[in-house]
C-alpha cells in the first residue's frame, strides 16, 4: 500500500464514515447508531489525550532548538519553558502523592497556587492594555455605524457603574442609565449577538459538510 494512500484516502474515509453515522446518530439515536457515536466519543477522549502528549512533547523540542542555537534573543525564553515544564511536571507525576497530585496541600497544588496562577494573573492583566488599544480604535467615531458603537457603549458603562444612577438618580424608574443599559444589553445586543450566532452556526455546518464530502483537506497537511 502506497504511502499517500494512507494519508489521503483512508483518512478522508474514516471522517465520511464517522461524519454520517454522527448525522444519522441525531435523527435516529437508537441502536446501533447510538452505541456507535459513543464508541467515536470515547476514541476522540483518547486521541485528545494522545494530541496533549504530542503536543507537550513539540513544544519541548522547539525549545530545546531555540536553547541549542549559537544566537537568537529567545534561547533563554526556550530554556525557562524547559525547566518550567520539567519541574511541573515531575512534582505532578513524582512527589505530590500520585493520583490526588491536584488536592489542596500537595506540592503540585502548592505550585500552581503560588506560581502559575499569579503569572497567569499578571498575563492577563497586561492582555488589558491591548483590549484598552482594540477598543480605543473601534470606539473612533468615523463614521455613523462607529458613532452608534461609541455611544451605546457609554451608555452600558455608565449604566453598569454606580456613578450612572447617580448621575440619574431624579429621573423615574424605568429611564435611568442602568435601566438604558439593560435595554441595550437585552434587545439590541442581544439580536446582534443571536444573529452572530446563527453566522458561527451556518459556518460550522459548511465546513462539517466540506471535511465529510473530502473537498476541505488542510487537517491533512495542506494536501
Amino acid at each position: 500500500m502506497r504511502l499517500p494512500l494512507m494519508r489521503r484516502e483512508i483518512p478522508t474515509f474514516i471522517a465520511l464514515v464517522v461524519g454520517i453515522i454522527c448525522i444519522i446518530q441525531f435523527f435516529i439515536p437508537h441502536w446501533p447508531f447510538g452505541r456507535m457515536v459513543d464508541t467515536f466519543a470515547d476514541w476522540f477522549t483518547i486521541m485528545q489525550a494522545v494530541a496533549i502528549w504530542l503536543g507537550a512533547l513539540n513544544l519541548l523540542k522547539i525549545s530545546f532548538q531555540k536553547v541549542t542555537r549559537k544566537k537568537g534573543h529567545d534561547r533563554w525564553y526556550g530554556a525557562v519553558v524547559i525547566l518550567s515544564f520539567m519541574l511541573m511536571a515531575i512534582t505532578g507525576l513524582l512527589l505530590s502523592g500520585g493520583r490526588r497530585f491536584q488536592m489542596p496541600g500537595t506540592r503540585f497544588d502548592w505550585l500552581y497556587i503560588n506560581m502559575f496562577a499569579p503569572l497567569a494573573s499578571t498575563m492577563f492583566a497586561l492582555l488589558v492594555f491591548f483590549v484598552a488599544s482594540a477598543s480605543y480604535r473601534a470606539f473612533r467615531a468615523r463614521s455613523w455605524e462607529a458613532g452608534l458603537l461609541l455611544v451605546a457603549a457609554f451608555l452600558v458603562m455608565l449604566g453598569r457603574a454606580p456613578v450612572g444612577d447617580s448621575m440619574t438618580g431624579f429621573m423615574p424608574p424605568g429611564y435611568q442609565l442602568s435601566d438604558v443599559a439593560s435595554w441595550i444589553m437585552n434587545y439590541p445586543q442581544l439580536a446582534g449577538q443571536r444573529a452572530i450566532m446563527i453566522g458561527i452556526a451556518l459556518g460550522v455546518a459548511s465546513a462539517s459538510l466540506r471535511l465529510i464530502l473530502g473537498l476541505e483537506r488542510s487537517y491533512l497537511g495542506g494536501q
